[in-house]
Parts: C-alpha cells; structure tokens; sequence
C-alpha cells in the first residue's frame, strides 16, 4: 500500500483553492441560524417580558407616559442583552462543531496531509483505513483487505467487501460486495485503501438523502429538567401570590389600577427568569473553556457530569505513556542482548531479529514500534545485507482478532524469491511456528521475564516461500521462530502528579492495557497506582460471571491483556457498582465501551472517528493530564452554576418581599416601595451579574482536594437552598428596617424609597462578592481576577448615581436626593450585611467541610 502512495500526487493547493470556490465546502447544510426577528419574538413570549408590555399598557392606560415609556424601552434593552447572550452562545458551539468535523488523511502536492473532513473536495486522494469515516463519495484505487459499514445508507448492518475499480464500473448506489466505490458517511471495518474522491458536500449519497452525521444540538440536562422544574414551581407560586394581591389590594383600598401594579411588580419580582439563562450560557460556554484546554465536548450535557466522575478508567499506551516506542532489549538464540539509544553497530546475533521485523513493517510507518523498528534498521544495519530497500511488497496478511500477527511477502528484485516476515503478540507468533510444549514453556518464562521490566514485547518470524500462488492464510507458511524484541514507552512526565491529583480529588484510577501484566505493575508502580500488584488479565475476566467481577473490580485497578470487547464489561460493573466512569479508547472496538460510560472520552491524535463519535469529549492532545485538568474545569462550571443560582435566589428574596410585605401589612403609603420601573432596573444588574460575572469565576482553591459530587443530589440542596433563603432573609429585614426608620421619622415616601432602593443595590453588590466563592473569604476573593465582575459592579454604582441624581430619573424612579451622611448609611448597611454573610459563610464552610471528609473516607476505603 505505501508503495502505491508514492505513485500518486493529488492536487496542488492552488487546485484546492479554485474548487473550493466552485464547489463550496464537503458539508452538509447546518441548521438555520436564528434570525434578529426570530430571537425578538422568543424574548417577548417570556413571562417576564409580557409582564413588562402589561406594565407599560397599564401606565399608559394611566397617563403616566414617563413609566410606560421606560418599562417599553426596558424590553429594548433586554431583547439586546439576549441577543449578545444568543450570539455569544452560538458562536461557542460554532467553534466546537468546527472542531468536532471528521477529519481525512489525504495525498496533496505529494504529501500526506491530514485535514478537516470538511475541505475535502473532488478528485482528492483519499487515504483510508480501519476505523476511518469515508468523507467523501469517492472511487477506489487501491485496496487491502477493505470492508465497510455502510448501515447508516443501506440498514444492513453486515458489512461489504470493497474492491478496486477497473475503470470502466459505472457509479451506483450503495449495496453489495465488491463494487469499487465508497460513501460519505459509512465506516471502514477492516483493511485500508487509497480512493479518489467523486462527489462532495449535498452531493454526496447521504447529501441526497438529507442526512446529518454530527451536530451539537441542545439536550435536556437533569440540570435542565430539575431548573424547569424549580422555575415552574415559583412560577405556580408566583400566580397564585400575585393573585391575591390583586384582589387584597383592589377590595381593601378600591384602587384596582394600582392593584394590577401592585400584581405585577409581585409578579416580576419572584419570576426567576434568568436560571434558564444561565444553564444555556454557563454549559456552552463550559464547553468552548474547556476546548481551551485541549478538550473537545461533543455533547454539551457531559459539562455537568465531569464533576461528579468518580473512575478514570485510563488507556495506558498513548495516554498515560508517550507513545513514542524504543528498542531496549531483543531476545534472538537464547540470549538477551540489550540495546541502547543510538546504537551506531548491533551484535550480529540480533541481525535476523531486527531484519524480519523491518521486513513485516511497512516502509513509512505509522505504528510507533515500526518506527523504532525502522530506525534502528537505519543507524545500525544500514550498510549490511540484512536491509531490503530495493524488495517489493507482494502481499500483506493483516492482524486479525483470530491471529494477532501480521506478515508480509516481500518479493527479491528478480522476483524468484519470497521472503515472509512475521510479527506480532508473542502468543501468536508461537503458534504461527508451531511450537512444542517444551519451547513454549521456555519462551513463555523469557516474556514474563522481560515484561516484569515494563517492557512491550512482540515475537518475530521468518518463512520462505517459492510458489508464485501464495496461500490464503498466515498459517499455510513453514514459519520459523526468530525472536523476541522489548520496547519501552516512557511514562508522561506530568502523569505521576496528574494521578496524585485525581487521589486528593477522591477520584478512583484504573488502567486497562492489552499488555502482559508485569509491564502493566511497572507501569502502575511508576506514575504512583494504588495496589499496582492486584491485577486482573483479560483472560481471567473471561471466565468470571457479572456478580463476580462486580466484586472483585472493587479491588483491582489495574487490568492486563485486556482486549477491547472487555472494556464494555469494565464499565459495566463500575457502573452497576455506582460509580460515575470515564473511559478513554482509541479504537473500533472501544466504541461500545465509550458509548456505555458516564464520561467516553476519545484520543483526537491517533484515535478512529467511530471512537470519537461514540464519546462525549476528544482529547486533542492524547494526554492524561487533560482529562485531569477536564475533570477540575468541569467542577468548577458546576460550582459556578450553583453559585449563580444561589445568587439569583437570594436576591429575588427581598425584591419580592419588599413587593409583598408593605401590601399585606397594609402601609400608609401613596405609592408601592418597588414599582415595575424599579424591578426591571434590578434585572438588568442581575442579568449579566449571574451569566457573565460568575461564568468569569475562577475555580476555588480547594476544588481538587474534595470529592467528587454527588451526581442524585439536586444542584439546589437543602443547604444551597437554606443559605440563600437566610442571605434574602437577613437583606429584605435591612432594607426594610431602613425604609421604616426613615418614614417613621418625618421623611417622606420618596425619601424612604431612594434610602432603601440604595441600600438594596449596595446589597446586591454586597451578595455577588459574598457569592464569588463558598471557601474563601471576601478579601480573599478580592485577590481573584475578574475583570467582567468589576465592570459590573462600575456600571451598577454608575446607574444608581445616575436614577438618583439626574432629574427626569429621579422623578421616574420617584426618588428624593440623598445627601452625603444618607450613602454613608446605605454604604454601611450594606458592610453589616456583608459581614453578616461572612459569618454565614464560615458556618457553612465548617458543615461542608465535616461532610467532605465523611464523604471522601468513604471513598477511600
């Protein structure tokens, strides 16, 4: 197959370019954007905003054309808001679905180059193979072995043979073995193969057909339902309140226009209406953070459950390793040679060894073990006989889930002699040779010797072959036993501190690797596993029941020889067991395992786009510090959003309150203390307070030294829920306390309700510091950058000054001037308040923290 890459050349970027511009991009058409129009008309059909219009009508009904005015022009402001919010939102998951494109290994100016899916156009050199997404309606060239999945066109889930094309086939529509034609869309199960691209983007068989492979479209959370649920609660709440007044006022004071009013400044005042607002915001714009870090989210909703992730069940090569093999030992003729770095000259009794692995590997390799192979071949053999540059690939037995060998048949220049040269698991390469008990017991005892060191072994074979028919399969050759060689994958330096990190945060580590079980201790013991020596194979697994290996998985974290299938039973059991599981996988195989756990997580370097379309996050980079650094954003979203919505509960205390309270008491006043205008003044300081400021929030200090959460326990918990509700509580009896004192003191209602509206804002300003952080006090808080915060609370004090001091305002807000000693009042009020909450604060701290340490015991032991 690599030699037939060389043949080909593909289309120069200039070429790209002109059928880029005629032919456009090779996708699909996305879904419509919301129009100004459109988001306009959702904002209006909110409650909050038909309250607004009814306020309006209602002041304008009464002559009053300065309220109505403002409370109309108010709608204004917020359909702005919301469109910067809409906008902001989109543009997050623009750039994840950019992001989440399949991507295409193709042949350009004579050089392999991988792209996005995407910018694939016709007549584009194709490279596929096992596991690939086809991008594009395409035409084979070239084909080993290659067979496809094409259910997603056809339903029929067996998949078909794929044959090279002989120039005269015609296109047809998909269907059956051995046509020599490819679709976008459908999935490479076994083989590879080189294909010349026909037809791109709606062109395409599944562009026909209207099908769309990958969208992020919005889900339901249990963050969603359980919001909704809240919301529509108080909603039910709300009416029913807002109903009472209306009728309580207008029968015990006959003024039924200011009891209308009254029923929807109440009204206003206890509609939530920004927890939607915020779980939309805080969960697309969690995503593009985490893209940030090199973590791509392909299902939005996976942002709320990384935080509650118990079990990291983790890939060892690749991921906890560098993937990046070198030769350390070889066994050849009885005898263990080691092999350093850079190696200029290699005894001559591993020569054979390193030569049939050279010939079993493909020239240009991928594989990282071929590469060591190929390497060494090139610094140490380079001028001896053992090196074949000038032999031709005759043919190629790939590595099978029946045999785990390769081989291949390498034709001499003169074409009289074949030389075979097989590689693969050890296991394999003894039986492909046929060998006795006795040399198997032996060579068995050599391999637990050499992978006790960490080492990856694979056995190596040779065949000679002078038939010009060759056989059907790998088994038909005479094959001789060559060797074993020992590579050695270094562990990622940040790895060992990355694990440690997931110990403190209460989060389960568990390896899987298809590797022998002394390399995987080795592994574990280095990047600091617990109970490295307890370890579980692939084998054993097999012969245990479900009940069984629910048990004993309690106890092992460390899996060996594992093959892919297994994994899902992995994740079954952890999960039957209760725990949260994140899983990472590569592979074809690995799909269902991904597709199964809480968390799938799949290798964006060298993983397979089924693997990626079965998960919920890509590793861009294949690095395990990632997941732990997705697991740590993923906390802090969480905490974010719960802070926000603590926020938005305690401030909606007392503006409801100070609605409600002068009412049912029936105060003397001439006016309501909170009217419509007021209200909506209050939203918008809470609008960006709770969806940009707290967004903007870093992660506490200690959000990787607690468990994790746990996922069945309400994002409003009782404790959540009775800190708030204290927080309002202890603001609604300042204010009105301070309104009291001032009316009851020969000022008037305006004085009255300019002292309590400020004292509310500074407040307000008072809970957002308070609320920036659970674990920290407000000064520490302080040290925390948050430039969106500070802005807000700019243009929060700018405004008040602004409704308090500028005429036409003050009058609209029916205000009075307040002078220097009445701020000083309100300013100090809300100091008190401040403390107040510090004092709060520290209790709930101490609470939590006996319950976090309860919590994490538990998962430790």
């Amino acid at each position: 197959m690599e030699d037939r890459m060389k043949e080909f050349k593909g289309l120069s970027d200039q070429d790209v370019e002109q059928k880029l511009r005629t032919e456009g991009y090779n996708e699909l058409p996305s879904s419509k954007k919301k129009s100004i129009l459109s988001i306009t008309w959702d904002v209006i059909r909110e409650p909050m905003f038909l309250l607004l219009i009814a306020g309006g009508a209602l002041y304008l009904f009464l002559g009053d054309k300065e309220e109505a005015a403002m409370l109309l022009g108010f709608v204004f402001v917020i359909i702005g808001i919301t469109l910067y919010q809409e906008r902001k939102t989109e543009r997050a998951l623009e750039a994840l679905r950019d992001l989440s494109s399949p991507r295409a290994l193709v042949i350009r100016d004579g050089v392999q180059k991988r792209i996005a899916g995407r910018e694939v156009v016709t007549d584009d050199i194709l490279i596929i193979s096992e596991g690939d997404r086809v991008p594009a309606d395409a035409v084979v060239v070239s084909s080993s072995h290659l067979s496809v999945d094409e259910s997603l066109l056809t339903g029929e889930s067996a998949p078909v043979r794929k044959t090279q094309w002989d120039g005269k086939t015609t296109w047809s529509t998909p269907g059956g073995d051995d046509l020599p034609f490819l679709y976008s869309g459908t999935l490479v199960v076994e083989g590879q193969g080189i294909a010349k691209a026909y037809a791109t983007g709606i062109h395409t068989e599944m562009g026909k057909i209207g099908k769309a492979l990958q969208t992020l479209e919005p889900e339901d959370t249990l963050l969603q339902k359980e919001t909704r649920k809240f919301v529509r609660n108080l909603a039910i709440l709300g009416f029913m309140l807002c109903v009472m007044v209306v009728v309580g006022y207008g029968l015990t004071r006959g003024d039924w226009q200011h009891a209308l009013l009254a029923g929807i400044a109440l009204a206003m005042a206890i509609l939530p209406e920004e927890f939607p607002v915020v779980l939309t915001i805080f969960l697309a714009l969690g995503a593009w953070r985490l893209s940030k870090h090199n973590v791509l989210t392909r299902r939005v909703p996976v942002v709320e459950t990384l935080g509650a992730a118990t079990v990291l069940c983790v890939d060892k090569t690749g991921t906890l390793t560098m993937n990046s093999m070198s030769i350390c030992k070889i066994f050849a003729k009885g005898k263990i040679t080691e092999i350093k770095q850079d190696q200029s000259a290699l005894p001559e009794v591993v020569h054979e060894v390193v030569e049939f692995g050279i010939l079993a590997s493909k020239k240009d390799p991928f594989d990282p073990m071929e590469k060591a192979l190929n390497g060494l071949g090139a610094t140490a053999l380079s001028n001896t006989e053992h090196i074949h540059k000038d032999w031709v690939l005759v043919q190629e037995y790939p590595l099978s889930k029946q045999l785990l060998a390769m081989s291949q048949v390498m034709s001499s220049p003169d074409g009289n002699q074949y030389i075979i040269g097989a590689k693969g698991a050890p296991e394999a390469i003894m039986d492909l040779c046929h060998l006795d008990s006795n040399q198997t017991q032996n060579l068995t005892k050599t391999i637990h010797e050499m992978a006790d060191e960490g080492l990856r072994i694979i056995g190596v074979a040779k065949a000679y072959f002078k038939k010009t028919n060759l056989p059907v399969q790998q088994h038909d050759f005479d094959f001789k036993f060559v060797g074993l060689i020992g590579f050695v994958d270094p562990v990622r330096p940040n790895v060992p501190e990355a694990v440690k990190e997931c110990y403190t945060a209460g989060i389960r580590m568990v390896m899987i690797t298809g590797d022998y079980m002394g390399t995987a201790q080795c592994i574990a013991q280095e990047i600091g596993l617990r109970h490295p020596q307890s370890v579980l194979t692939g084998s054993e697994l097999s012969k245990m029941n479900d009940e069984e290996l629910r048990e004993k998985i309690k106890k092992v974290n460390v899996f060996a020889r594992i093959i892919p299938e297994q994994k899902l039973r992995l994740v079954q059991a952890l999960k039957a067991n209760g725990e949260i599981v994140a899983m990472t996988g590569d592979g074809v195989n690995d799909a269902p395992a991904l597709k199964a756990a809480d968390i799938g997580i799949a290798m964006g370097g060298r993983g397979t786009d089924v693997a990626r379309e079965s998960s919920s996050l890509v590793l861009l980079d294949d690095d395990f510090s990632f997941i732990v650094q997705a697991v740590k954003m993923g906390r802090r979203i969480f905490d974010n959003i719960k802070k926000a919505m603590g926020y938005i509960i305690a401030i909606h205390i007392p503006i409801a309150g100070i609605s409600l309270i002068p009412i049912l008491l029936r105060w003397d006043l001439q006016n309501l203390i909170l009217l419509p205008v007021h209200i909506v003044f209050l939203e918008l300081i809470i609008d960006p307070s709770c969806s940009v400021a707290f967004e903007a929030e870093p992660e506490e200090a200690d959000i990787m030294n607690r468990p994790p959460r746990n996922r069945k326990e309400p994002l409003l918990n009782k404790r959540t829920l009775g800190f708030s509700v204290f927080q309002g509580a202890s603001v609604l009896a300042v204010v009105l306390a301070i309104f009291w004192i001032a009316y009851t003191n020969g000022h008037n209602d305006n004085d009255a309700r300019a002292l309590a509206f400020t004292t509310l804002i500074f407040a307000n300003v008072g809970l957002i510091l308070t609320n920036r952080s659970r674990s920290r006090s407000i000064i520490g808080s302080l040290r925390s950058k948050n430039t969106a915060l500070w802005c807000i609370i700019f243009g929060i004090l700018v405004f008040q000054g602004i409704v308090l001091y500028m005429p036409p305002l003050q009058s609209l807000f029916l205000f009075s001037v307040l002078h220097p000693n009445d701020i000083l009042m309100c300013i100090g009020a809300g100091v008190i308040l401040i403390v107040w909450f510090e004092l709060l604060k520290l209790g709930l701290k101490y609470s939590e923290k006996k319950r976090q340490i309860s919590q994490k015991k538990d998962v430790m032991d």
